[in-house]
């Protein structure tokens, strides 16, 4: 993976940036001793690590803000930082490149239940803010499945999703407003508590794109009153195809259910010794969960039942109590970590139609033998958004570059069939040199374009998103090197 030449000139200056940021933050804010910033010298692609110049810790927007007019004037390069949940090495610094973390970023600032809405600092977690609404009958739906770490600032940098996406929505659907510092300090309010903002839509500009236009420091989320009830159902398969049509003909049947996730063998055998889930072992097996009052879920359900009868299902369980729905999102939601335990793996993120689901499950099937290394499947069905986990040993010479050129042509064989890079991780370092296989080269100029109206120096998480030649010409004096 080719990341940018540091520059010697930051490098050597190191000592006289880190004071300058001392002097306007907190002591303790500013992280730069090489064994305490080895925390964040990588995100969750933990293949790739590099440790920055420094890791500052701002407390408010005003100190984001001084943090950034300082590295403007220096021209030092900026990480945005989360939680470090990234799967794409959204938050993979360089080495002349200040970690810029929200941790400290973690108060509510208003809730409005009137008006649905939710202002937050951008460092809360993503499943604290339906903790701090929930008391009052209400939730925050996108619900990724680091929601218990990752933070509202990474979620709106990927334009994450989640189960539940499928019927509220991922990210931008669910953004309402911002508070936004750009590169050289200036703090910019986009959106509000309202509907829709007048004039142009920058607000679906910022979200998903990745840290490289500003730092969010503050969101105001919409909000909904929870459903007077949900229930899943669980529905096992002897074949990735044969649920995968499944999948297809539920939504081809007009029924729109809150959730839909898939999980094959592989993936299955690991969760099941990890949280003791109680599934079936199959080759495939669908949570389909519905909501509303209980004659829609029992009509829902009816409904579901009957389209996966039709293609000859192994089990087909529905829950009959709370404890059992917990149970069966146990299950998926500790899928992951449930993986990690018995391999490395590297975790995809394409996105196809519904009907090509059987068609791409086939085909990675192949490629899976072709390239000699196992793949397990979780991902959320109901919108499409596939995430491929490709077992690798990452002690094996080669496993790694293996690994990624077949998560390559997985991601190319997504577009192929009319889907894209990415659903929710971003592209990061992982999918930047992929770009070309889905823009042309007038489409990356315009979307670089942008950026440089935002961020005309280039500062802002670099070597991220555009192919690593592309974006380096933007910045006079930067070569690439191994």
């Amino acid at each position: 993976m080719e990341m940018p030449v540091p520059d010697p000139e930051i490098l050597n200056r190191k000592a006289a940036i880190v004071a300058r940021l001392q002097k306007v933050l907190p002591e303790g804010a500013v992280i730069h001793e090489p064994t305490e910033t080895r925390a964040y010298e990588c995100d969750a692609l933990t293949a790739y690590r590099c440790p920055p110049l420094c890791a500052v810790l701002p407390g408010s927007t005003e100190e984001v803000a001084a943090v950034l007019k300082i590295c403007h004037q220096e021209g030092v390069p900026v990480v945005p930082r989360g939680s470090g949940t990234s799967l794409a090495g959204g938050a993979l610094p360089t080495a002349d490149s200040v970690i810029l973390g929200v941790a400290r970023l973690n108060d509510v600032l208003e809730t409005d239940y009137d008006n649905r809405f939710i202002r937050v600092q951008t460092g809360r977690t993503n499943l604290s803010v339906t903790g701090a609404v929930e008391e009052e009958g209400f939730f925050y739906a996108p619900d990724p499945s680091s929601q218990l770490a990752c933070a509202i600032a990474g979620n709106i940098a990927m334009n994450s999703g989640g189960a539940h996406c499928l019927k509220y929505g991922v990210t931008t659907n669910n953004l309402m407003g911002v508070t936004m510092v750009q590169m050289d300090g200036t703090v910019v309010e986009i959106g509000g508590a309202y509907l829709d903002a007048p004039g142009l839509d920058l607000l679906g500009v910022i979200c998903g794109s990745e840290g490289q236009l500003g730092v969010v420091t503050e969101a105001t989320l919409r909000i909904l009153p929870k459903p007077e009830g949900a229930r899943p159902i669980l529905i096992g398969f002897n074949s990735n195809e044969v649920a995968g049509a499944c999948v297809s003909d539920i939504i081809r049947a007009g029924v729109l259910p809150v959730a839909i996730e898939f999980m094959d063998r592989p993936c299955i055998e690991a969760t099941e010794d990890f949280a003791k889930a109680g599934y079936p072992m199959c080759e495939a097996l669908l949570i389909v969960e519905v909501e509303g009052s209980q004659a829609e879920i029992d009509e829902q359900l009816k409904l579901i039942s009957a389209i996966a009868r039709r293609h000859d299902p192994v089990e087909l369980r529905e829950s009959k109590s709370d404890e059992e729905s917990a149970r069966i999102w146990l299950g998926r939601k500790s899928a992951f970590g449930a993986m990690g335990q018995i391999n490395d793996y590297m975790c995809l993120d394409g996105t196809i139609p519904v009907s090509s689901l059987p068609h791409v499950l086939r085909r990675i099937g192949e490629m899976s033998k072709e390239y000699g290394l196992d793949v397990a499947n979780v991902f959320h069905a109901g919108d499409g958004n596939m995430h491929p986990l490709i077992l690798f040993d990452a002690n094996k010479p080669g496993d790694l570059e293996l690994c990624e050129a077949f998560g390559a042509e997985i991601l190319r064989l997504c577009v192929e069939v009319g889907g894209c890079l990415t659903g929710e991780h971003g592209v990061g370092i992982e999918k930047r040199d992929l770009m070309f296989d889905q823009f042309s080269g007038e489409d990356l100029e315009a979307q670089m374009k942008v950026k440089d109206v935002f961020d005309p120096a280039w500062l802002l998480n670099p070597a991220k998103v555009f192919p690593l030649a592309v974006s380096q010409a933007r910045r006079p004096g930067q070569i690439a090197a191994q």
